[in-house]
Order: structure tokens, then C-alpha cells, then sequence
């Protein structure tokens, strides 16, 4: 009796929860064991000791923390995966300088961690006193993995997770509770098949023919995360990427599935889609204000972004 009962209650709120976050505008939800990442170790430690973190070294701290969510949360027992389309519905033109997608809009750590915490505070209100975290690329978290083993999709040849029904174009978040929960079955096939087309597409040769992605090769890293001057290696290889690269997704066949999100806080602004490559060279740090207010793009800030324009175009 009290076994059913207990399965009963892990039912009701595992089905409380992931209906409130798909009304709450998430596009899947998955739930599986808080426990160690036992597959995935021995390829974080290959990864990082290859160097394909380049200059991210915050990525060799907190090894333990990323492949145990025990470690983050006490008495963690489940891990929400949940995923949030950002697929827009316009496009810089093409005689532009590109960003990617995923900043066209307010930055996504700040949209996303809010829906999180409204929807941690749905749990405490409708199930009681829970402890737990909630985390959206900006943790100790392997996001993927977890997706994976929730059930959400697989990770392609270009390590992004992709969802037959949506594409690749989404952001990831989980939530890490002291809460049991029913938890889905593990995604297991990989419909990526013998298609090398993110692989080919490259231009930097960063995607490896083994599901592995070199960090220190990426767009995304020299546009982004690399402070320094760029290396005149890859000089002509950006492909009009100034942050960011979308090119292993643009040319994805699963991303003709991708339809534009219904999230008014990740519309761009109307200058970005309008601007030239003339306009970009131009671009003073007023502009740069006004059009990235709330983007992920300040990261770079004003003289990275203009460091890479340079880089372009020279």
C-alpha cells in the first residue's frame, strides 16, 4: 500500500511538473537519476587533456562538480532537463557580417534562469519544501549528457543535442532537485547516421570525425571567448562570422524541421536584421549599446566585437 502510494505521488508531480513548464512555453521536458556520469568521465578527462578547451580553462575546474550534480545539490535525486526553442523567424541579410542565432535577442541566461526559477517556485508552492538548483550554461552542468538521459535527443557529429520533431535550434536548462521523480528512458539512437555534412561545412576543420568537437578550433571560441589578437591561421576562414557561428546547424537536414519561436524577449532588433557589412565597419560603441542592450553579444564587448569585424575585413 504504501509503495503505490509513493508511486502514485512521484507520478502526480513528475506530470505537475512538466506540464507547467511546457505551458510555460519550454519545448520538451526530461527527467532522469541524479547520479555520476560514469560514461562520460573518461571523455571529459581525453577532451581536456587533448587541449580542445584552448583558453577556456574555467572548463578544467569543477571536474567532479560536472560529472556528479550530487556534489551541486545535497541529497540530489533528480535532474529536470528541458529544452527552449530560439529558431527566429527573420535573418540578417546576407550581405551582412552574422552573429548567431542564439543572440539575435536578450540574453538567453537571463530569460531562461527567470522561467526556471518561476517554475522551481511553481514546485515549492505545489509540492512543498524542495531543494535544488536550476543552471542554464552557466555551471559545472554537461547539459547534454543529461538531455541525452532524459530522453530529450541525441548529440550529433557536431556535439549540439537534436530533437527529430525540432532541429538543434534551442537552448538547454535543467533543474537539479532532492525531489524523486519518474524518469525517462535514456535517448539511445543516433539518426545522424553517415550524413558528414556539419563536418564538411567547417571551415576551421573543428568538428572531428569521432562526435568531437575541438573547442580551440571553433568560431565560436576565436569570436567569443578568445581575448587575445586572433591568429592569422584561420585569417579568411570566418566566413562573415563577427560572434558566433550557426554553420554545422544551417546546413543540419534535421534543422528543416526548426519553425520560429513565440518568445518576444528573443526578437532582434530591427537595425540588427537591416545592417550591411558597411554599416558593421562603421558601427560606433553607441550603436553597439543600442542594439545588443540586453544581448548575449556584450559579452565580447564593443572592442572585441570590433576586433573581429577588423579581422574580416582586412
Amino acid at each position: 500500500m504504501y509503495f503505490c502510494l509513493a508511486l502514485n505521488t512521484k507520478e502526480k508531480h513528475t506530470r505537475l511538473i512538466k506540464e507547467k513548464a511546457l505551458a510555460m512555453g519550454f519545448t520538451s521536458v526530461g527527467i532522469s537519476k541524479a547520479a555520476f556520469l560514469e560514461e562520460e568521465a573518461p571523455r571529459l578527462e581525453q577532451w581536456l587533456q587533448k587541449g580542445f578547451q584552448g583558453e577556456m580553462h574555467y572548463l578544467e575546474n569543477n571536474f567532479d562538480k560536472r560529472l556528479d550534480p550530487r556534489l551541486l545539490v545535497e541529497g540530489a535525486k533528480s535532474v529536470i532537463s528541458l529544452s527552449y526553442n530560439y529558431f527566429p523567424a527573420k535573418e540578417q541579410r546576407d550581405d551582412s557580417f552574422h552573429i548567431a542565432k542564439y543572440a539575435y535577442g536578450q540574453d538567453y541566461h537571463h530569460v531562461i534562469k527567470k522561467k526556471l526559477q518561476e517554475l522551481l517556485q511553481f514546485i515549492h508552492v505545489e509540492i512543498g519544501e524542495v531543494s535544488g538548483r536550476v543552471f542554464t550554461d552557466s555551471a559545472p552542468v554537461m547539459e547534454r549528457a543529461w538531455a541525452q538521459k532524459s530522453g530529450l535527443g541525441w548529440n550529433g557529429k557536431h556535439s549540439l543535442l537534436i530533437q527529430k520533431q525540432h532541429g538543434s535550434f534551442f537552448f538547454l536548462a535543467e533543474m537539479i532537485l532532492d525531489l524523486e521523480l519518474e524518469y525517462d528512458i535514456p535517448f539511445k539512437t543516433d539518426h545522424c547516421g553517415t550524413c558528414t555534412k556539419c563536418i564538411d561545412a567547417c571551415p576551421t576543420a573543428a568538428i572531428l570525425p569521432n562526435n568531437t568537437v575541438d573547442g580551440s578550433k571553433c568560431i565560436s571560441y576565436f569570436t567569443i571567448e578568445l581575448k587575445n589578437e586572433l591568429p592569422n591561421e584561420v585569417k579568411g576562414k570566418f566566413d562573415d562570422w563577427m560572434f558566433g557561428c550557426d554553420i554545422c546547424q544551417d546546413v543540419c537536414p534535421w534543422n528543416r524541421f526548426s519553425k520560429p519561436h513565440s518568445e518576444p524577449l528573443f526578437e532582434p532588433h530591427d537595425d540588427l536584421l537591416s545592417m550591411t557589412k558597411n554599416d558593421w565597419q562603421e558601427i560606433t560603441e553607441e550603436v553597439f549599446q543600442k542594439v545588443f542592450k540586453k544581448s548575449a553579444v556584450k559579452r565580447t564587448k564593443f572592442s572585441g566585437l570590433a576586433r573581429n569585424i577588423k579581422f574580416l575585413k582586412d
